[in-house]
């Protein structure tokens, strides 16, 4: 496979465009019914690529979901950073909310590869993006421990999604974000000295 299946850019304009077309495939697919029960035949077929072409891009329907399900990690990270200045307890940046309203429409596909408590392949990949993304922002503002802080930011954040998308957690889209928020600054400001 050529590139970052993550970002789908791998400096082939034609290869980025087949992995776009079957990302949202099998987004489309996975709003009709579980990834379990989607198929690669049915994917291609609803891409209209040939099965080859699938093969040369992803090596299973697995690789093809993390690769479709990227941008929440993206946009879980930057929401959980899009705030400057001195942070409202009472405020959650909107960024967040609209993160967490804008979860619930594939929430099923991301159940799938998000387990409770954080793991699976996409509870992996936004613990690993957002522990490096928190940790660069803490030694950038010269705060303490940036990796200590950075790994239970990273765990709590994710563990609570996952078990919110599992229904573990009992709350809306807003009420999760202004949790969230408030749970992150305590994080940030518990002293460690």
């Amino acid at each position: 496979m050529n590139g970052d299946p993550r970002t789908g850019t791998g400096g082939d304009p034609r290869a980025d465009r087949t992995r776009a077309r079957l990302r949202a495939a099998l987004l489309d697919e996975c709003r009709e019914r579980p990834l379990a029960e989607v198929s690669v035949a049915g994917l291609v077929r609803r891409a209209g690529l040939g099965r080859a072409t699938f093969y040369l891009h992803y090596p299973d329907l697995d690789a093809l979901a993390v690769d479709a399900c990227a941008e929440i990690v993206r946009d879980a990270v930057e929401a959980l950073h899009a705030w400057r200045g001195v942070p409202d307890p009472e405020d959650p940046p909107s960024a967040l909310t609209e993160f967490f309203s804008g979860v619930v429409p594939h929430a099923a596909l991301y159940r799938a590869l998000l387990r409770e408590g954080g793991g699976g392949p996409l509870g992996d990949l936004l613990h690993r993006e957002l522990r490096e993304r928190s940790r660069r922002e803490r030694e950038l503002v010269g705060a303490p421990a940036p990796d200590l802080v950075a790994s239970v930011v990273a765990s709590a954040f994710t563990g609570l999604l996952a078990d919110w998308l599992h229904g573990s957690v009992d709350a809306g889209p807003e009420d999760m974000a202004a949790r969230v928020w408030r749970l992150l600054l305590a994080l940030h400001t518990t002293p460690l000295g």
